[in-house]
C-alpha cells in the first residue's frame, strides 16, 4: 500500500506563530522538532495498519521543513520550493490514499489558527463552484484528478469542518483547539501523537470505504485578490476572466490543469505582495 503525504506546518499542536514555523527564527527548531513528531505519528499508525510505501511532500513555504533522516517508513521526501505541483507535488494514480498532515483553515474561517489560502499577502478568498474553500478543498482537485481519495486529515477543528465538504468519510484528527488566529489550546504533543498515530491506523484499515472527492463539471474555479491589481495581473494567463475588480475566475472541465492554473497564478501575484 502506498500514501502520498502532503505536509503544512500551521496544524501541528504547540504551533501559534509565524516565527514558529519559518526558518530563521529562534522558536523555528522547536516547530521543526514538533511537525516532525507528527508527521511520524501518521506514517506509524499507517504502518501498524499495513501500508508499506510513502512519500512525504513538504508544502510550507520554503519547504525544507522535514529532514529525510528523521521520516519513519523509510519515506521518500519531496523538498524545495518552486514545484510544479506545489503542495500535490509527487502525487499520482498509482498511490492508494492521501494525507494532509498539520493543515490549516482558509483566510476567512472563523477561530482557524494561522489561517490563510496559500498566499496570505496576496488572496482573499477562493471558492470552488461558489463554496468557499482552503488548502485541502484546491488540492483536491489534484486528488479527484488522479482518483486517489483522501483518507486522512490533522489539524484544528477549523480544517476539520472544511475537510468534511471534500473528504466525509476521512479521519480527521484535530490536535488544537484555535481561540483565534494568533491563539490556541493544545494538546501535549505526545497526546496529539497517540491521536494521529490512532487516526492513520483507523485511516489505512477503511480505505476501501473511502470515496473520492466530488466535483460537478465544469468546475469554476474562482478567486478573490486582496487589490485590484493582482487580479488584473491574473489575467495575463490565458483562460482566467475578471469577473469583478480584485476577483478572477477559471473554468474547466480537466482539474489538474484548474490546479496547475491556481498555482501559476498564486506565484505570478506573488510580485505584487507588500513587502
Amino acid at each position: 500500500m502506498k500514501l502520498f503525504l502532503s505536509t503544512d506546518f500551521e496544524g501541528t499542536s504547540g504551533i501559534v506563530a509565524w516565527e514558529q514555523i519559518i526558518e530563521g527564527n529562534a522558536e523555528y527548531e522547536q516547530g521543526r522538532r514538533l511537525l516532525t513528531n507528527e508527521v511520524n505519528a501518521v506514517i506509524r499508525g499507517a504502518l501498524e495498519a499495513g501500508a508499506s510505501n510513502f512519500v512525504v511532500n513538504d508544502a510550507h513555504h520554503a519547504m525544507r521543513n522535514l529532514h529525510p533522516q528523521d521520516l519513519l517508513g523509510r519515506a521518500t521526501l519531496i523538498t524545495g520550493k518552486h514545484k510544479p505541483m506545489y503542495m500535490m507535488e509527487g502525487l499520482d494514480a498509482s498511490f492508494d490514499g492521501i494525507c494532509f498532515v498539520s493543515y490549516h483553515g482558509s483566510i476567512g474561517a472563523e477561530h482557524a489558527i494561522l489561517s490563510h489560502t496559500y498566499n496570505p499577502g496576496a488572496i482573499w478568498e477562493v471558492r470552488i463552484n461558489g463554496e468557499i474553500v482552503g488548502e485541502s478543498g484546491i488540492n483536491a482537485l489534484v486528488a479527484a484528478h488522479y482518483k486517489v481519495p483522501i483518507i486522512f486529515v490533522s489539524g484544528d477543528e477549523a480544517t476539520a469542518r472544511e475537510a468534511a465538504t471534500i473528504a466525509p468519510q476521512a479521519e480527521k484528527i484535530v490536535v488544537k483547539q484555535s481561540l483565534g488566529r494568533f491563539a490556541a489550546s493544545h494538546l501535549h504533543p505526545e497526546v496529539a501523537c497517540e491521536l494521529l498515530q490512532a487516526g492513520a491506523r483507523r485511516a489505512v484499515e477503511q480505505l476501501s470505504a473511502m470515496q473520492l472527492p466530488g466535483f460537478t463539471l465544469p468546475v469554476t474555479l474562482e478567486i478573490t485578490f486582496l487589490v485590484a491589481d493582482m487580479a488584473e495581473m491574473a489575467c495575463w494567463i490565458r483562460g482566467v476572466e475578471r469577473v469583478a475588480p480584485r476577483t478572477v475566475n477559471v473554468v474547466g472541465t480537466n482539474l489538474l490543469d484548474l490546479y496547475r492554473t491556481f498555482v501559476t497564478i498564486v506565484t505570478l501575484t506573488r510580485s505584487l505582495v507588500d513587502r
